[in-house]
């Protein structure tokens, strides 16, 4: 989890945009749950604003992890 309470995640699609965001728990969750289930599209609210996600075009997506790292 990030330091505000979100998690960074990556939403890659088909054709190769990779949109990132940052996830309450809540959210993390009910994506999973929609990518297993297909439903189409699912809607997430950012502080950005709503992503509408049309599943079947999502190729990946990457949860980060809680370790941090430091690098150069």
């Amino acid at each position: 989890l990030m330091a505000s309470g979100k998690t960074a995640v990556e939403i890659g699609f088909d054709g190769g945009q990779v949109i990132p965001a940052r996830l309450d728990d809540g959210q993390v969750k009910s994506l999973k749950k929609a990518l297993g289930s297909g439903e189409s599209p699912h809607e997430i609210e950012t502080d950005e604003g709503v992503l509408l996600i049309d599943l079947g075009k999502v190729i990946f997506v990457r949860i980060s992890s809680d370790a941090k790292t430091v690098g150069f």
